[in-house]
């Protein structure tokens, strides 16, 4: 296909027509079979970015260093904040999740992307927190079926979209009791499944979602028939 053509296939502004919902912006469904065409998903950290409006540069693993004197950040949940996981030696490049829906201090669903598979969205996931002070410091994500929940990720924190003001948000009530759930299964993923870099979730592949991203990035990954999601996800 000629520079040209493809041009004049993903530039025409009926084909790529989104709509914005509470600062989401959402592919049209004629335009998700187009990106689909030519772009396998989207990564954890443009995802995020577009869910959550909190707009920071790196990879996931950065973002709350990042945040430092940009975001506030803390302990607490909340609405569309994003939670920060820390790198690890089997998920290296870390992972970004946004606050959908808070459920009680320890269970919260969110919304995110290249967790269950590659490049692909998954809504409503149920994460809960593990950590001995209720701190959101170690988690374990739901597997899909809403019985049993994965490994234990630690991570930094929730990232908010509010200015830092140099104070972390952190609760003030008493630890809430663990909640009972099934022994975790392994710690974190196997070294032959770090190169992959999504992380875990075994049960069925999740509900499709937008796969949505910017045309420039669409546009050279179909003239050079690759794309650099494993270096920003």
């Amino acid at each position: 296909m000629s520079l040209l053509s493809l041009s004049t296939l993903v530039a025409a502004p009926p084909a790529i027509a989104a709509h914005h919902h509470r600062g989401r912006r959402v592919a049209s469904a004629r335009a998700g079979h187009l990106y689909r065409a030519v772009w396998h998903g989207i990564s954890c950290v443009p995802f995020a970015r577009e869910e959550s409006g909190i707009d920071l540069p790196g990879n996931a693993w950065e973002w709350w260093g990042n945040a430092a004197g940009v975001y506030a950040r803390g302990s607490v949940p909340q609405l569309d904040s994003v939670l920060a996981f820390r790198s690890n030696p089997r998920m290296r490049l870390g992972h970004v999740a946004v606050v959908a829906r808070i459920i009680n201090p320890r269970e919260i669903e969110v919304d995110q992307a290249n967790w269950a598979s590659r490049g692909a969205i998954s809504r409503g996931v149920t994460v809960v927190d593990v950590s001995e002070e209720n701190d959101w410091s170690a988690v374990r994500v739901e597997l899909g079926d809403g019985d049993d929940f994965g490994a234990v990720y630690p991570t930094y924190g929730f990232i908010y979209d509010e200015e830092d003001t140099g104070t972390m948000l952190a609760s003030t009530a008493p630890p809430e009791p663990a909640l009972a759930l099934n022994p975790a299964p392994r710690d974190l993923r196997t070294l032959a499944e770090r190169d992959d870099e999504v992380a875990e979730l075994p049960g069925p592949a999740p509900a499709a979602g937008y796969h949505h991203y910017h045309l420039h990035h669409v546009l050279r990954v179909s003239l050079t028939g690759h794309h650099s999601r494993r270096r920003k996800r």
